[in-house]
């Protein structure tokens, strides 16, 4: 991806590589800049170089090639416990002998702050995770939640500016992961903390991020807002990461005035939005969100572009209805809809007409 600079950058990674052997790149040519106040997540599956990227920047690792800066300054030679920076991990590595109040106190007491200070500054962290009333107890006689904010109020105790967060809810409960992930973000939008969050689950990172690096191979595959991320995927790494996703192969028949026309491998011919295809004849990969699926084609423009499909499953799931489609000759094209009293519930084997924008369809790589 291209270089990323924004203004009043905080935290640049300049060219940085990344090899642990000497041969094999795990990081290649990172260039990336964050804002002051900025949360951003880097998002990737397992191996892809987020997490590398997460420990260059916190000094447990030292980049091969390239350039960290924080707030102007390079840090590629700073040990990580003059870095002034915050780290929350999954394990949460709070200290097992030591009560609440003394894990918190540990990292003041580093900074040789004084003992009337560090007793103020530790019932503020601990109130702003709600954890006033646990400072005698020790991490064993705590849940895995309460464990975990209190690894988060011991990140934020000494006030830094940047707090860095290794898949800091991965250990958790859905629904405790929800709540922390809503608390996290308050917490560092009122705090006004650089955050870099490190995570593979993608509902976390649309719902906690100002932007979002999706990593792929050692790359930024792209780097925009969730919203962005999720509505205009600029490849089909990106597409079929970021949350559920229809796809189709076929090949490009005609560009023109930005829409490329597609015959898909099953036969019909669609309009697409051309993404990353540019000629004719190239493989294309079509890429629509099941939400974006429309089953009553009257409820669509006239130029829209409509398929036969038969129904292979019908799933009730409370607040949508999740149907499985036969199309163009695949067996696992998905719809989701709304469910409302007007809403038809489908049965397996019904032949219905379906339908979709031109603009909601993306014409991708292959």
């Amino acid at each position: 991806m291209a270089n990323t600079k924004t203004k009043n950058a905080f935290v640049e990674f300049e060219r940085v590589q990344k090899s642990y052997d000497g041969e094999t790149l795990v990081v290649k040519d990172l260039n990336l800049t964050l804002s002051q106040g900025e949360f951003l997540t880097m998002l990737g599956p397992s191996g892809s170089g987020k997490t590398t990227c997460l420990m260059m920047l916190a000094g447990f690792e030292t980049a091969t090639h390239g350039d960290i800066r924080l707030d102007g300054v390079s840090i590629n030679n700073i040990p990580p416990h003059k870095r002034g920076i915050g780290m929350v991990f999954q394990n949460y590595a709070l200290f097992p002998h030591m009560t609440v109040a003394e894990n918190l106190s540990f990292p003041l007491e580093v900074r040789k702050i004084g003992k009337s200070d560090r007793e103020q500054k530790i019932m503020r962290a601990l109130g702003m995770v709600q954890m006033q009333d646990f400072a005698s107890r020790r991490p064993t006689q705590l849940s895995g939640g309460q464990q975990q904010r209190i690894a988060l109020a011991r990140a934020l105790v000494f006030e830094p500016e940047l707090v860095l967060m290794d898949e800091p809810l991965g250990a958790l409960d859905k629904q405790l992961r929800e709540t922390l992930q809503f608390e996290i973000t308050r917490l560092a939008h009122e705090l006004g903390i650089t955050t870099v969050y490190v995570t593979h689950d993608q509902t976390e990172a649309l719902t906690m991020s100002d932007r979002v690096a999706v990593f792929d191979d050692g790359r930024i595959q792209q780097l925009d807002s969730p919203d962005k991320l999720y509505e205009e995927p600029q490849n089909s790494f990106v597409a079929q990461f970021i949350g559920e996703n229809n796809t189709l192969d076929g090949v490009i028949k005609e560009i023109n005035d930005g829409v490329a026309l597609v015959q898909l491998d099953g036969g019909d011919i669609i309009d697409a939005k051309p993404v990353n295809v540019t000629k004719t004849g190239e493989r294309t990969r079509v890429s629509i969100r099941p939400e974006r699926v429309e089953m009553d084609p009257g409820r669509l423009k006239p130029d829209a572009h409509t398929l036969k499909a038969e129904v292979m499953e019908f799933v009730y799931m409370g607040d949508l209805f999740r149907t499985r489609l036969r199309v163009a000759g695949i067996d696992d094209f998905i719809i989701k809809t709304r469910n409302a009293p007007d809403q038809i519930r489908l049965k397996p084997g019904e032949q219905i007409e379906i339908g979709w924008m031109t603009e909601d369809c993306r014409a991708l790589d292959a």
